[in-house]
């Protein structure tokens, strides 16, 4: 009987230096184009980016070990035979714990075609379901979906305390002309803190927070958060209530606070009870809170917002506003929002030129500065910044249960 015949190992392609520098350095536009998993010959060459680790192997979900070889700089590659798999890549390391995780390039887009199309058009109107931080399952893997709006950007990454605020194994690819960035972290939860890094037409590095986050780090820390909601709804009868209600023909009063100066100390679950208790003595009929967006001057009253979408954390998590909401909801008192979609301040972590170059901002200062605030004007002729404002105008009201926006 013949012995079988042994797969060959195909010669892997020599890559360019400036290729792999590219790689290496989490600079380039399309880094799943080259790292991940890529069929060649009878099977796959499967390539990562381990700076500084001793050996990396590949672990495919049949259990067998594909040692990588380094190729330079921190990149290694290896050949897999047979049909494609599911892996983690282990990487060991001198004086170091060894460690294994998934690989962020064996993933299809996370952002699916009709989301970009919509944003593109400016007319998404959750985009806060697609763009910025996500913990959600992607191909049966639970993990976080990251992705940014950065068109302006030569390359974008993903730092945080996952990666010791280190974007090298965490390059960001670029999925379309108008320029959206996505990466998903497979094995990442909730909790974590994470910023953009980006490479500007200039040549520059930056850091930006995220302008999608619905979670951030309490002030004056500027992090975004991975968040989750896990908050359930009891004010169904308030709703149903208001859809069959005329507002214009009602009677209406309004006590408007600021949460911070209001009864100082206390956080969004803790106002709850004392709130209700002080709105029915008065007899008002509804609250108007001061911004609560997150913002970066807490003695303010909350009008420059760097958050859009993100519930001021001074004062507890996000699910910690819907309670306070649901409470006063339950106690038939109504619930308005300050909104501001006017301006928005200079703080170079945050909106201000936010890929290197005016972005959300108008680029003509005559039109993009306010002289008497010292903030900056949004480009409302730009579309995407015009869906920014729309959706997050709905955002408030679909996620937070609120009745009303006060426009500044």
């Amino acid at each position: 009987m013949a012995a079988p015949r042994k797969k060959t190992v195909p010669e892997l392609p020599a890559l360019d230096p400036g290729l792999v520098s590219a790689l290496v350095g989490a600079a380039h536009r399309q880094p799943h184009d080259w790292l991940g998993a890529h069929a060649a010959g009878d099977g796959f060459v499967i390539r990562a980016v381990r700076p500084l680790a001793k050996t990396v192997t590949a672990i495919r979900a049949d259990a067998t070990r594909i040692p990588l070889e380094h190729v330079a700089d921190g990149l290694w590659q290896g050949f897999a035979p047979g049909p494609g798999q599911a892996y983690e890549l282990e990487a060991t390391y001198d004086g170091a714990p060894d460690w294994v995780c998934g690989d962020p390039y064996r993933f299809v887009p996370s952002v699916g075609e009709v989301d970009l199309y919509l944003w593109g058009e400016g007319r998404h109107e959750q985009i806060w379901h697609v763009l910025g931080a996500h913990h959600r399952p992607h191909e049966d893997v639970v993990g976080t979906s990251f992705s940014v709006w950065a068109p302006h950007a030569q390359a974008v990454r993903v730092v945080g305390d996952f990666n010791s605020w280190s974007g090298l194994s965490h390059a960001m690819r670029r999925l379309d002309d108008n320029g959206v960035w996505e990466l998903f972290v497979p094995g990442l939860g909730p909790g974590s803190t994470y910023k953009f890094e980006i490479l500007t037409a200039a040549g520059a590095w930056v850091t930006r927070a995220d302008p999608m986050a619905r979670y951030t780090e309490v002030p004056p820390k500027t992090a975004s958060v991975v968040g989750q909601t896990l908050y359930e709804w009891h004010d169904s009868t308030w709703l149903h209530q208001r859809a069959s209600h005329d507002p214009h023909n009602s009677a209406m009063s309004v006590y408007e606070l600021h949460l911070g100066s209001w009864r100082p100390g206390l956080g969004y679950r803790e106002l709850a009870d004392q709130l209700i208790e002080y709105i029915h003595e008065l007899g008002y009929t509804h609250v108007e809170f001061l911004p609560v967006a997150e913002h970066p001057y807490g003695p303010s009253w909350g009008y420059q917002v760097t958050g859009y979408y993100a519930p001021t954390s001074r004062f507890g998590h996000p699910d910690d506003f819907k309670y306070l909401v649901d409470r006063l909801h339950q106690a038939g008192i109504g619930v308005i929002v300050d909104w501001v979609p006017a301006h928005f301040p200079k703080d170079e972590w945050a909106l201000a030129n936010f890929d290197g170059q005016p972005l959300y901002e108008h680029s003509d200062p005559r039109l993009g500065e306010h002289p008497d605030w010292g903030t900056l004007v949004f480009d409302f002729g730009q579309s995407q910044v015009r869906n920014f404002l729309v959706a997050n105008a709905l955002y408030w009201l679909e996620e937070f249960h609120v009745d009303g926006l006060r426009v500044d």
